[in-house]
């Protein structure tokens, strides 16, 4: 591949946007972002177009390539078939700015509203220990690199915009490694009911396919807290709690007191009765 060609869309939120085409020289390794910049160094100094580093760890550069949302630092051209267009677009779930470039102010104000982690108030700071199991859940999460591509690709946030009650799967990842935190005593499920909207995802794994850490979105943090959820608020017993007191929080859950062994509640149920007379024992 010596060339490639490119159909970028340039336009802002007052004028009508259109796709302009751009053929691109191509070198060994290059990405999107290199035929981006070889576009404004030499065709169109004025495209505008968000970055940073460069090597795929700010999350800046996430662009539509091909309908898909992706870093345009991590997209080889050498991964398209040769004479194939590559089409770039701005993100669709957030409000354009100019060409490739889009609001993405509503995920930080979203942020803000989400509880943070609150620490046991009688417990100091050097006294905390946990098992290395929950570091490497918690762990997981923490590799967001903001990019917003899970928050573009997720139809509830495509088809409804900011305006649904709906935080996005970026949220339930950073609502989830709180949560899952084994020192945090905060309790968000009231929050991820509410305001969060976690009922709206109906799981279809789009946003764990675009992530660029490989975060298993979906299985390891969305699905968690829904159960949460479902536990607190949809549990029969609970339900029958808030109709009778009329009361907004659920029952407060308690510890069983643990039967012996053999009694009529234990986890393997009532005792065989004993065999009647003459039957074989």
């Amino acid at each position: 591949m010596t060339e490639v060609h490119l159909s970028v869309f340039r336009g802002t939120p007052t004028t009508e946007g259109t796709f302009v085409d751009f053929d691109v020289p191509v070198e060994d390794g290059m990405v999107v972002l290199d035929a981006l910049h070889w576009i404004q160094g030499h065709e169109a100094p004025d495209l505008a177009v968000r970055w940073n580093c460069k090597a795929a760890k700010c999350g800046s550069c996430g662009a539509e390539v091909n309908g898909r949302p992706r870093l345009t630092c991590k997209t080889r051209l050498s991964d398209f078939e040769d004479g194939e267009t590559i089409t770039v677009e701005p993100m669709r779930a957030f409000p354009l700015i100019r060409d490739l470039v889009t609001d993405v102010s509503w995920n930080y104000e979203v942020n803000e509203r989400i509880p943070p982690f609150q620490p046991p108030a009688d417990q100091p700071q050097e006294t905390w220990r946990w098992q290395q199991e929950d570091i490497e859940r918690v762990q997981e999460f923490r590799k967001c690199i903001e990019c917003f591509l899970c928050q573009d690709v997720c139809h509830v946030l495509r088809n409804h915009e900011t305006e649904s009650p709906f935080i996005g799967p970026r949220f339930l990842v950073r609502s989830a490694g709180l949560e899952m935190h084994p020192i945090d005593t905060a309790d968000r499920t009231g929050h991820l009911k509410d305001e969060g909207g976690i009922g709206y995802c109906n799981i279809t794994k789009c946003c764990t396919e675009v992530c660029p850490e490989h975060i298993k979105i979906t299985d390891n943090a969305i699905i968690p807290l829904k159960e949460r959820v479902a536990d607190k608020y949809y549990d029969p017993i609970q339900m029958v709690w808030r109709k009778l007191t009329g009361k907004r929080e659920p029952l407060p859950m308690v510890d069983m007191p643990v039967l012996p062994k053999g009694s009529s509640a234990s986890a393997g149920g009532p005792e065989d009765p004993p065999p009647a007379s003459g039957d074989p024992g």
